[in-house]
C-alpha cells in the first residue's frame, strides 16, 4: 500500500546558495516595497474618488501596509541570520509531500519524520531520523 507522507527538505548552507537566498530575500523586499508604494497611490486614488468611507478606506489600506511592512522586518532577520550562520548549516527549505510504500510488519516511526538534504541543487541524503 502507499501513503503520502510529508517529507522535509534541508539546504546544506554554501557560498553559492547563501548568495542565492540572499538575492532572493532581496528581490522580495523590493517586491513588497513597490506593494507598498502601489498600495499607497491607490489609497489616494480612491479618497479622492469619495464613493467610500474614508475611515474604512484608510484602515484596509493601513493593515495591508503593516502586513507587508512585517514581512519586510521579517526578511531584515532573516537576512541577518543569513550573515551570522555558518557555511555547512543546514535550513529548512520547505516541506513537500512524498508516496512511500507501507507493508504489514514495517516499523510506522521509519515513515514519520523524512528528510532529504539538498546541497547547491542536489540531493546529497535521504534519511528517516
Amino acid at each position: 500500500m502507499q501513503i503520502i507522507t510529508t517529507v522535509t527538505v534541508n539546504q546544506v548552507l554554501t557560498e553559492k546558495s547563501r548568495e542565492k537566498l540572499f538575492h532572493s530575500f532581496q528581490s522580495r523586499k523590493i517586491e513588497l516595497q513597490k506593494e507598498i508604494d502601489q498600495l499607497k497611490f491607490e489609497r489616494k486614488r480612491l479618497e479622492k474618488t469619495k464613493k467610500y468611507n474614508i475611515n474604512m478606506l484608510h484602515n484596509y489600506f493601513e493593515k495591508e501596509i503593516e502586513n507587508r511592512n512585517e514581512k519586510i522586518k521579517l526578511l531584515d532577520f532573516q537576512l541577518e541570520q543569513l550573515e551570522i550562520l555558518p557555511l555547512g548549516s543546514q535550513l529548512k527549505e520547505r516541506e513537500v509531500q512524498g508516496l512511500v510504500n507501507v507493508e504489514v510488519g514495517d516499523k510506522w516511526d521509519d515513515f514519520l519524520n523524512k528528510t532529504i538534504v539538498v546541497k547547491d541543487g542536489i540531493i546529497t541524503e535521504i534519511r528517516g531520523d
